[in-house]
């Protein structure tokens, strides 16, 4: 945040005509008294950051920052701009900026031009601060989310700062403490695009009824074909049969389904209509809930990173802003979270060996066990003792236990192992990591929130190849020579990759449309809540 200070005190030009030094001295005097007021606030509205204002004021002796109209207009244009970024312009003091604007006019007094100033710097600077970090702090709402929240620069002393460049507009300071990228823009456009849809009032209900086929024909075929083409999935020429649900309605609904992460079967069943029938704000709501996410991560958004999204079952392979390899993945059940964290992969186990956790082993393994004594030999699991030597699981008693056991149950390499052939560890306290599975027909589910919280990757092999691309002693030869042997063994990463996971439910497609996604953790209405909510503060560290 130091950045702003050199800023605002290099672009401070001439407003109005020269004053005396006397009317200088007044301002300066009202700012350091206002400044210096326990919780101070102006024309209603409170000073968010009321500390690091006085430090940018006291840098520049009090003196005022903003000497020209033509940059206040600029702000104002700014705040305003906010919106696009599914930001609320409220938050940041329009209506009192507007209230002062006109009272300093009619009555250019030190004590409201201080006010005026105070606050159009609070505004910048608070808007400064949501761009690059999000409005809300993650970590209130999930303790486990890890993101990086730095100060933007450090500096020795203001001194410095005061040689940082001039911007020529503000847009441009703002995009250099929150630069975006491709991503975040497209879901911009795609806001846009939404919002617009709203003003030209939104799209009309399908009322329930029996599922819709090629074939069918009706006012609910009407309506149906209304609603895709509103939404832009249905592109036909003038037609005088609207009601006769056709070849090109089928293939529009099964767009509508592949956007909106539904079975793409083509007829309009009961969980397509309950899509169709969510209304346009909700569509906005959950575009401006992955913008915040974003911006969470905007200080972890590297060269080259994976990024999982939980609500929409895939994970990323991302290279210079680029999506270059994509693929399915299951994540925990709703009673079994996957969490939203950042971690690093340190190293790939192939052929590996699973020991059964204890929610696994209390919940899942030892009830089946109990059941079927024959389940370990099955799963190919081993009994182990304390100092690791096999046991022989029929010579125990498995009933006289109650929720665990004095053993450690791991289920050796091969064809039935629950990680498959290999896995991906970035170490984390929620001992959440990737693997491969046996078990691949379940990436063919639309919804796939099957796991006990760890990732399971389709075309693990492939994510593989990604991940030691840089590494020249493990070529995917090798690879499959020793996934062939049936051995185990790990391999280290010379250069770490980033993990980053996340809850998108609004994403975009390889063409840029917008995808939505059932809020299957129910996370959208709480972060939605505090995303509307009350600015709250709570800057990051400078060191």
């Amino acid at each position: 945040m130091l950045i702003i200070i050199g800023l605002l005190v290099q672009c401070s030009t001439a407003w109005a005509a020269p004053e005396l030094d006397s009317e200088i001295s007044a301002v300066q005097l009202q700012i350091e008294q206002l400044l210096n007021i326990s919780d101070a606030e102006v024309a209603g509205d409170t000073i968010y950051l009321q500390d690091l204002l006085r430090e940018v004021y006291a840098a520049n002796a009090y003196a005022p920052l903003w000497t020209s109209i033509e940059r206040l207009d600029e702000l104002r244009t700014l705040l305003l701009d906010s919106s696009s970024h599914g930001l609320q312009p409220r938050d940041y003091h329009l209506r009192a900026i507007d209230v002062l604007v006109q009272q300093t006019r009619i009555a250019p007094s030190p004590a409201n031009r201080a006010a005026l100033d105070v606050l159009l710097t609070d505004s910048l600077m608070l808007y400064g601060h949501h761009r690059s970090l999000g409005k809300v702090k993650a970590q209130d709402l999930d303790p486990n989310i890890n993101f990086r929240r730095e100060a933007l620069k450090s500096y020795p002393s203001v001194e410095a700062v005061r040689h940082a460049v001039i911007f020529e507009n503000l847009a441009a300071f703002i995009e250099s403490i929150a630069p975006t990228y491709d991503y975040y823009e497209i879901l911009r456009v795609q806001l846009r695009r939404y919002r617009q849809l709203q003003e030209q009032g939104g799209w009309p209900n399908v009322p329930a009824g029996p599922t819709l086929h090629q074939g069918d024909r009706g006012g609910r075929v009407a309506l149906l074909r209304q609603r895709l083409l509103i939404e832009g999935e249905l592109f036909t020429p003038e037609i005088t049969d609207t009601e006769f649900f056709d070849s090109q309605l089928e293939q529009a609904v099964r767009s509508f389904q592949v956007l909106y992460g539904l079975d793409s079967d083509g007829v309009a069943g009961k969980k397509t209509i309950a899509a169709m029938n969510v209304p346009v704000l909700t569509r906005i709501n959950q575009l401006r809930l992955s913008l915040e996410r974003l911006r969470w991560v905007s200080q972890e958004v590297n060269d080259e990173f994976i990024a999982v999204n939980i609500a929409g079952f895939r994970l990323s392979y991302v290279r210079n802003q680029k999506v270059v390899w994509t693929t399915r993945i299951m994540v925990g059940q709703p009673y079994r979270k996957t969490p939203i964290f950042r971690g690093d992969i340190t190293y790939i186990e192939f052929n590996p060996t699973w020991t059964i956790p204890p929610t696994i082993l209390r919940n899942d393994t030892l009830p089946a066990i109990k059941k079927d004594p024959g389940y370990l030999a099955a799963k190919n699991i081993a009994v182990l003792d304390a100092s690791g030597r096999r046991l022989n699981p029929d010579d125990i008693d498995w009933n006289s236990f109650g929720n665990s056991i004095p053993y450690t149950l791991r289920q050796d390499p091969g064809p039935k192992n629950a990680l498959g052939r290999m896995k991906f560890i970035f170490p984390n306290a929620h001992f959440v990591f990737m693997h491969d599975t046996p078990n691949q027909a379940p990436f063919n589910l639309p919804e796939r929130a099957f796991s006990s919280g760890c990732i399971r990757v389709e075309n693990a092999f492939e994510l593989a190849e990604l991940v030691l691309q840089d590494f020249s002693d493990f070529t995917p030869m090798q690879m499959q020579a020793v996934l062939d042997s049936g051995r185990t063994q790990r391999v280290v990463l010379s250069k770490p990759t980033p993990v980053l996971i996340l809850y998108l439910t609004a994403a975009l497609d390889s063409s840029g449309k917008a995808k939505f996604y059932r809020d299957v953790y129910g996370r959208d209405p709480a972060e939605l809540m505090a995303l509307d909510g009350l600015v709250k503060i709570d800057l990051p560290g400078s060191d």
